[in-house]
């Protein structure tokens, strides 16, 4: 595989830092707005622009310095990285339209932070996307936890302030406290962190060493919200719908699935985790949370709760997928950041539609919901199906690629879990849709006349519905990218 010396990535990380000096020196909503789109739509084309050179078995790389012999800053563009860069950058400019009718429709103060750090948060997740090494992944997901601290805030009242301590507390403790120790360990055993193909730590370090390290970095990068470091995710769910959707259902989350993806197969290795029999541990850690996050899920009435244990449930199911270390399980996990990005992001457009057409923001308050808000409901109930896991949506593609997963690797138990859980899915999403359409006209809480919300609070999950449609018939963007990062 050749390395093309490209200033592409850097300018895909650079471009949207070029928003915030400009929203600040301009007080017009319509000018900030206009901005926040034309930077969102320039960084989805670089990011774009590179899916050709990568689909031809190529890589881009940049480097920016060298801080260390073996660790400089430096980005690489390869199939891994360009598959999350391309969710992360296409749905950024389908939540600023989302942001415009949420925070405009509610007169949310502070509109012009609100997306100057949202500009800041998507610079930082495609700095994730294209590190070429560890150090250079660990400085962007360090920006990300900062970035994204006066979004969860943004309310600014004692709910919001301390649920932002528990966010910094998980996110922050963690990754200096058990990422950058291991992150130190490794290049005192290798002397380089960059990612290599077959990993870096193959016979230089004992089996117990090499077990602390996978376990510090996979806890320690508690973005993923694997138990025990998933209580920072429902307690973020203060934050303003948008964020909860882009950065609590994308960008924060998947960066941290995405950072283990990146240690599994870049620091550890495929084969050193077979021979040492560690992915079948991070397996049974993964399946564990699961199965209790689906089940704590069904006990929620908060609509953006349910949602959040909905989300660790599903992150899981990412990691699960990685650590079954078969070819066809590794690619159910890949595509699943795709997939799940689609189907959770409309849930939480739909959750954020309800609250600003109705006010309503606990379960039991929408019984009837659907006769009022039919085309919302709508896209919630698509949404559901790709969560769960249901054709024809895309859920349903990677979900069956992980299933195959536990059967190429002989997980049993694995196979249970996913199986399981997926009933689960069901029983604390359909119940909703069923209950807003179905429900007998004496339940119902609401007129029966139609009154979406603000047409920016419709469309958005009109069109993230459709792309979860689409995904089930063309999955090959996608599918080509997992197959291309988990080849030697």
């Amino acid at each position: 595989m050749t390395t093309i010396f490209s200033i592409k990535p850097l300018l895909a990380v650079l471009v949207s830092l070029l928003l915030p000096p400009i929203l600040i020196s301009s007080r017009s909503a319509n000018v900030r707005e206009g901005w926040t789109f034309a930077v969102a739509i320039a960084k989805f084309l670089i990011v774009a622009s590179m899916v050709p050179i990568v689909l031809a078995g190529h890589q881009l790389g940049f480097t920016v310095a060298e801080v260390i012999p073996g660790a400089a800053i430096a980005f690489r563009v390869d199939a891994l990285g360009l598959l999350f860069a391309l969710v992360a950058s296409m749905l950024w400019i389908v939540t600023s339209a989302y942001s415009i009718g949420y925070m405009r429709s509610l007169k949310e103060h502070s509109q012009t932070r609100y997306f100057c750090f949202f500009a800041l948060a998507l610079s930082a997740t495609i700095g994730v996307a294209f590190s070429a090494n560890l150090l250079t992944m660990y400085l962007f997901y360090e920006m990300l936890s900062f970035a994204t601290y006066p979004l969860v805030t943004h309310h600014q009242d004692r709910e919001a302030r301390a649920s932002g301590r528990r966010y910094l507390f998980y996110i922050v403790g963690t990754s200096i406290g058990l990422v950058l120790p291991a992150m130190l360990i490794c290049y005192h055993l290798t002397g380089t962190l960059e990612f290599a193909s077959a990993g870096i730590l193959s016979g230089a370090a004992s089996p117990r060493l090499t077990a602390l390290l996978l376990f510090m970095f996979v806890l320690g990068f508690a973005k993923a919200a694997i138990m025990p470091m998933h209580g920072w995710l429902p307690a973020a769910m203060v934050a303003p719908t948008p964020v909860s959707a882009l950065l609590h259902a994308v960008a924060v989350v998947k960066v941290g699935v995405f950072c283990i993806a990146r240690v599994i197969t870049g620091i550890f290795g495929v084969e050193l985790l077979s021979s040492t029999h560690l992915g079948t541990a991070i397996c049974y850690l993964a399946g564990f949370t699961v199965v209790v996050a689906s089940l704590i899920a069904i006990s929620q009435d908060g609509l953006k709760r349910r949602l959040a244990f909905s989300t660790i449930g599903q992150l899981a199911y990412i990691v699960l997928g990685l650590a079954l270390l078969s070819p066809l399980g590794m690619i159910g996990g890949l595509t699943h950041i795709a997939m799940h990005a689609f189907g959770k992001i409309t849930l939480f457009f739909c959750a954020g539609a309800i609250f600003v057409a109705t006010g309503k923001k606990y379960i039991s308050e929408m019984t009837g919901i659907g006769k009022r808000m039919p085309v919302t409901m709508a896209a919630f109930f698509i949404g559901s199906l790709s969560v769960i896991g249901l054709p024809p949506t895309g859920g349903f593609f990677s979900k069956w690629y992980l299933v195959l997963g536990t059967l190429e690797s002989g997980q049993t138990t694995m196979l249970v879990v996913l199986l399981g859980s997926s009933l689960l899915n069901a029983a604390y999403f359909l119940p909703i849709v069923y209950n807003a359409f179905f429900c007998a006209p004496e339940r119902s809480l609401f007129e029966n006349k139609v009154e979406e919300a603000p047409l920016w609070c419709v469309v958005p999950p009109v069109i993230t519905a459709v792309c979860t449609i689409a995904l089930f018939f063309y999955p090959t963007l996608f599918k080509r990218l997992a197959e291309l990062a988990i080849s030697p």
